[in-house]
């Protein structure tokens, strides 16, 4: 597997772990190497738990694309927000384990997931694109209002406000806060819980409960290949 994103399978559960750098950019190979991953392991029937080994989780696209122009970008962008629209629509549980910070597309990954845990401590948690000068993408306005509570959609998106591990709690980007010691063992018991959960009812159920918001993200994916701004 690639080494951008290493898998492990143990007891029907596949473990993910990003590693590109210090601040685990999602580039195209990063988004690629996730599609090999989750293709083994719905091959393996496996539940998914994505995670990393260093104090985040990921901050953002890979800047040095997203700087270089539209013909660059837009490529990028559209990738990522396919990648969040297939594990929105993954066939088993996918949990996300977040060791610290999330910034961007990472806090995309987590609003992409069933299931996050995230750690308490000096961490930011949040979407920062108009804080950096970008127009959020119709497709990311799509998965934060879905996943997002309504007060928590509006300081978010339009403010760029970013939360800390409490706030990002209450606001929807996690489902539980830990220690961060407790993050690993934490991130089993949930995935052995979801393991006796009827697969084949979580997939029908998931594609129903999302089926709208699933197609509303079909059509943004095709909106933002032509209004995607940078400014």
């Amino acid at each position: 597997m690639n080494s951008l994103v290493s898998y492990q399978l143990e007891d029907g559960i596949a473990t993910l772990v990003l590693a590109n750098g210090k601040v685990n950019a999602i580039s195209m190979e990063v988004i690629s190497a996730f599609n090999q991953a989750l293709d083994r392991a719905e091959q393996d029937q496996a539940v998914v738990l994505i995670t990393t080994h260093i104090g985040l989780l990921s901050a953002g696209y890979d800047l040095k694309v997203m700087t270089s122009g539209l013909d660059n970008a837009i490529p990028l962008v559209t990738a990522g927000s396919m990648l969040s629209r297939r594990l929105l629509a993954h066939p088993y549980p996918v949990i996300v384990a977040c060791p610290g910070h999330a910034i961007a597309k990472g806090a995309f990954l987590l609003l992409s997931a069933d299931y996050r845990i995230g750690v308490n401590g000096p961490f930011s948690i949040g979407l920062n694109e108009v804080q950096i000068g970008m127009t959020m993408p119709q497709t990311g306005i799509e998965i934060a209002r879905n996943r997002l509570s309504p007060a928590a959609f509006q300081r978010s998106v339009v403010n760029g406000e970013m939360f800390n591990p409490e706030g990002a709690l209450a606001a929807g980007f996690l489902d539980m806060l830990v220690v961060p010691e407790a993050l690993a063992i934490s991130a089993l018991a949930v995935a052995q819980s979801l393991k006796k959960i009827s697969m084949k009812a979580h997939k029908n159920t998931k594609l129903k409960v999302r089926q709208e918001l699933l197609a509303t993200l079909d059509a943004a994916i095709e909106l933002d290949k032509t209004t995607l701004s940078l400014d």
